[in-house]
């Protein structure tokens, strides 16, 4: 055991469908065997993690009887208390079934609208039941192939009012359950709505209970687009809407990967890292650290629990460098050098008269300040120092 040994008071989590992740892929068949969720429950508790999440079939699958489900759920809840983990988030599969092949909450069925709402009820309800605080939303068929099937207006219309239906389901319940909507591009349809985490905080900000809602940004869905992770989490941070958060790794441009946490981005991973630690002087995020990655192909059942151990490793190393590259000299001098008391607080007081025709008499003498140079070479050199250990 060392200082990047994974604890509970890390507040890492997986899911089922993560560590349960048998391999299968748009070629091939699975390559692992199936693990029972309270299994995952025992070995995740050993690997060090605090929590174990999932979708409603993950734990339950489709055609149960109600006898079989409340079977399952006991035993489920039993091997939650005897490893003392618990369950933060829960969501729903609404991308899996045929049924759902050209959207559920979107869909131009009525049908599937309803079904997809009864689904999601029946979820909230288990999600509550094991201790759920999170219920996130990911619309994996939400989107079109032929674009002329519906109008984009029509479907961010439904996709409101199944957002307004449920938080009405779950306050007139009483449950104690915040929503978290988490954006993807494209994959499995060709344009997915609502493509980042940008249009998803928009889109709350038109809902009847938006103090409810917020995101869960993934890392993979912002970075496989060419965008930026750590600039939609600083947005979503600075809305106050960063509810939940998925970590994995992506190369820009390919399919969604779902890959250990920091395996192929560890510049963007860091940078992320102190963001979410807030180790440059921000307020940090404080919920639940959740891996929405999959093991190798290659790998058996030893090997996932090794991948498990893996993404914790990396977080809790990067916090460590990101700590020791905010607490450096030359760093914090770098960082100050630019700063200019007076002036900062007259930005940051707001307009009336008085200060606008105070800042109009200053003298700012723009071509010297542009004759400066900002040393962010040598800010950013000390950052990859420090990332490769060798300061």
């Amino acid at each position: 055991m060392d200082a990047y040994t994974p604890t509970r008071g890390d507040r890492f989590t997986f899911g089922l469908w993560t560590v349960g992740n048998r391999g299968s892929d748009p070629f091939g068949g699975p390559v692992r065997d199936h693990i029972d969720p309270c299994e995952i429950v025992r070995n995740l508790a050993e690997c060090g993690a605090f929590g174990v999440n999932l979708h409603d079939n993950d734990l339950v699958p489709l055609g149960k009887s109600q006898k079989e489900r409340d079977t399952i759920v006991s035993n489920f809840k039993r091997a939650l208390s005897e490893n003392d983990m618990v369950v933060p988030m829960a969501t729903t599969n609404l991308f899996s079934h045929p049924v759902f092949k050209d959207g559920a909450f979107t869909s131009n069925d009525p049908r599937v609208r309803a079904f997809a709402l009864q689904k999601t009820m029946d979820g909230i309800d288990l999600g509550v039941e094991l201790g759920a605080k999170l219920y996130v939303f990911w619309g994996g068929r939400e989107g079109t192939e032929a674009d002329a099937c519906r109008d984009v207006r029509t479907a961010i219309e439904r996709m409101r009012e199944a957002m307004n239906f449920l938080t009405g389901y779950v306050k007139a319940n009483g449950y104690d359950l915040r929503f978290a909507l988490e954006a993807k591009p494209n994959e499995p349809r060709s344009e997915n709505y609502f493509p980042t985490t940008g249009h998803m905080l928009h889109f709350i900000s038109t809902l009847a209970d938006e103090e409810m809602v917020g995101v869960n940004p993934e890392v993979a869905h912002e970075v496989m687009s060419g965008l930026s992770f750590p600039h939609a989490v600083g947005q979503a941070m600075e809305a106050g809407k960063l509810f939940h958060i998925d970590l994995n790794s992506q190369k820009i441009g390919r399919y969604d990967q779902d890959l250990r946490f920091g395996s192929e981005d560890p510049r963007q991973a860091f940078l992320l890292v102190r963001l979410l630690e807030g180790t440059g002087g921000g307020e940090p995020y404080r919920g639940p650290l959740h891996f929405d990655a999959h093991a190798y192909r290659s790998e058996d059942e030893q090997g996932v629990w090794e991948f498990a151990r893996g993404n914790m490793r990396t977080y809790k190393i990067l916090k460590a460098k990101a700590r020791a590259f905010d607490s450096d000299p030359e760093v914090c001098e770098l960082l100050r050098c630019h700063e200019d008391p007076e002036l900062e607080a007259l930005w940051q007081a707001g307009y009336d008269s008085k200060r606008a025709q105070s800042l109009r008499q200053i003298d700012l003498k723009p071509d010297e300040v542009a004759r400066i140079g900002l040393r962010y070479e040598r800010l950013d050199q000390l950052m990859m120092e420090h990332i490769f250990g060798v300061r």
